[in-house]
């Protein structure tokens, strides 16, 4: 199975194009050989149509150009009337997408009003009680004909209207039916979107784009590849758009590595026609990322190799792309420690990152140098030249990628990898975030973005040992980065996992001031994982693999959940995150904060 048009030097997918609006005022064109598309979402309640409108006109004004806003109920949905009159009467002609979950009968209502209707397979037709059945094959055959039925009318009524639709298919809101027959798969995920797709189909109706969310950044690459190899399997028109994002990621410097790591890397091979970044944050903000990230992937991408006498097509890649894997590698030294084999993705610094942060390392923790980069007994080659055996002494060799060449990072070390595995080798590898350096240096947000891609693609590829991070010149920064793109990519954890979703109209709390306030409670549990819901649609799937979750269960009541169980109900939610971390020591995960002296 191929999912992109190549590994070694960048091609951008080709789609079709869906026409989201009239072209002529105001809509825009998803696919095709058009510029990647920014979106973003309101969070505020539909029913205000004062403030949907003002926060429209906002994202609008840094660059958004496609506005999505929740429709919970119909009553919702038909607020978007007014909302969509008021923004045409202001001169503003974004296409507006409703948002549905659970409520066919609201998406009937939202397609009269907006340009596009977004779809969650696994609630649309589906419920998710996280039931345990066996279907027959005569009894899924019955569900999907259930499923055509519910979901019919709405592509009929698209294709009368001239809309498009988004089948969004969320890792946390699998339904019960595919998750018996495929489990908590990118599999199950692609064969949910795919059935809704057949029925799109069947009515000749085309104009729908697809989504493969998680708050994982390694599961939803997976996804997306996935997805990409299997529309290429379909037939040369299936080639629908791709809508990118990382759903939860959270907010400040997490929420931006999680997003780059998962969208960048799919950007660098080519893939996706529409993304958006969804931070615990102020809409708007979500844009500026956006226009970062789309800046840096021309950047990371558009360097070519110059004569190269190894050709990489001649050889397996090393990783299967679908299924993560960590590539097998020897141990090798780092000083007093190991890497490679068993040992976790260790963290290098160069001498002079070691001479200003050495002295702010206390005895005990968790962020700190691992190896020092001229002190390595370090093999650099370039791969882009056939490597012979006998220029690696043995297989507990280091190597890396030697500075220098004019290739991306990406590139460069899958090639590396590819010929290690030509030769029978498993030398461990150390990444490098960069392999040339700008003249000026790196804002500390372009270089965070840099690194997040460079290096965490290749991590959700399985590749890399130890880590080198020197894009950012700021030496503590430096050291952080490396350890917080580790944590981001599920290479190791060092500290508290929160995942966070991004606010909108559902949401029955501040989401920005509860997890601010659960971060200071609770920012000291090394290895413990939260999730902070803001309502239920994605909350028990996508806490499937958090330790405790805080939900929004009803306005100002909150449900906290271990895994994806829930313990406790309606709780004030000015009690919430006591209560919070009483279920965290009732289970043994509470540790006291230290204090430092």
């Amino acid at each position: 199975m191929k999912y992109c048009p190549s590994l070694w030097s960048y091609t951008r997918r080709i789609s079709r194009e869906v026409v989201v609006g009239d072209p002529s005022h105001g809509g825009v064109v998803i696919g095709g050989r058009y510029p990647v598309v920014k979106q973003s979402m309101l969070t505020c309640d539909t029913m205000d149509t004062a403030e949907c409108v003002k926060q429209t006109l906002e994202l609008v004004a840094v660059g958004c150009q496609i506005v999505r806003i929740t429709a919970p109920t119909v009553k919702d949905a038909a607020n978007l009337e007014h909302i969509v009159r008021e923004l045409r009467h202001q001169g503003c002609l974004v296409p507006i997408v409703a948002d549905i979950h659970f409520k066919p009968d609201a998406a009937m209502e939202a397609v009269k009003w907006v340009e596009k209707v977004r779809v969650n397979p696994g609630n649309y037709a589906d419920k998710k009680k996280f039931a345990v059945k066996e279907y027959t094959d005569i009894e899924y055959h019955d569900e999907l004909k259930r499923v055509e039925e519910a979901f019919t009318p709405l592509v009929l009524e698209a294709k009368r209207l001239g809309r498009a639709l988004r089948i969004g298919t969320n890792h946390g809101s699998l339904s019960d039916r595919i998750m018996n027959r495929y489990g908590d798969t990118p599999l199950g995920m692609v064969e949910s979107a795919l059935e809704f797709a057949r029925i799109c189909r069947a009515h000749d109706f085309h104009q729908f784009v697809f989504s493969m969310k998680s708050s994982n950044p390694k599961v939803m690459i997976e996804c997306y590849r996935l997805l990409a190899s299997r529309l290429e399997m379909e037939g040369p028109d299936w080639n629908y758009p791709l809508h990118l994002g990382v759903t939860e990621a959270g907010e400040g410097e997490d929420g931006r590595i999680k997003s780059a790591i998962g969208i960048g890397s799919l950007l660098c091979d080519g893939i996706g026609e529409t993304i958006r970044v969804s931070l615990t944050e102020d809409s708007p903000r979500e844009i500026a990322v956006c226009n970062d990230l789309l800046a840096q992937i021309q950047q990371l991408t558009n360097a070519t190799p110059g004569r190269s006498s190894f050709d990489p097509n001649s050889a397996t890649p090393a990783w299967d792309p679908f299924n993560f894997k960590r590539r097998e590698a020897a141990e090798a030294s780092l000083g007093d420690l190991q890497c490679g084999g068993e040992q976790t993705v260790r963290v290098v610094v160069t001498q002079a990152t070691f001479d200003k942060v050495a002295s702010r390392i206390l005895p005990k923790a968790d962020v700190k140098p691992e190896g020092i980069y001229e002190d390595l007994n370090l093999l650099e080659l370039d791969p882009t030249q056939p490597i012979a055996i006998e220029d690696i002494p043995c297989d507990t060799q280091l190597v890396s990628v030697k500075d220098g060449l004019v290739i991306p990072p990406i590139t460069a070390f899958r090639l590396l990898a590819v010929q290690l595995s030509r030769l029978g080798r498993n030398n461990p590898i150390l990444l490098k975030d960069c392999l040339r350096f700008d003249a000026v240096p790196l804002s500390p947000e372009i270089a965070l973005l840099r690194a997040a891609v460079n290096l965490g693609s290749l991590l959700a590829d399985g590749i890399g040992d130890a880590i080198l991070v020197r894009g950012e010149s700021g030496a503590g920064l430096s050291l952080r980065l490396a350890y917080n793109i580790l944590q981001a990519a599920g290479c190791r954890s060092f500290k508290t996992d929160y995942v966070a979703c991004p606010s909108c109209g559902r949401t029955l709390f501040n989401l920005q001031t509860v997890t601010a306030r659960i971060k200071t409670r609770t920012e000291h549990l090394k290895g413990v994982k939260i999730a902070i819901m803001g309502c239920i649609v994605n909350g028990p799937g996508e806490m499937a693999d958090a330790d405790f979750g805080y939900v929004g269960g009803a306005p100002n009541k909150i449900n906290l959940y271990v895994g994806k169980k829930p313990i406790k109900f309606n709780i004030p939610e000015e009690e919430a995150v006591e209560r919070l971390v009483d279920l965290i020591k009732e289970h043994g995960k509470w540790v006291d904060p230290q204090t430092v002296e």
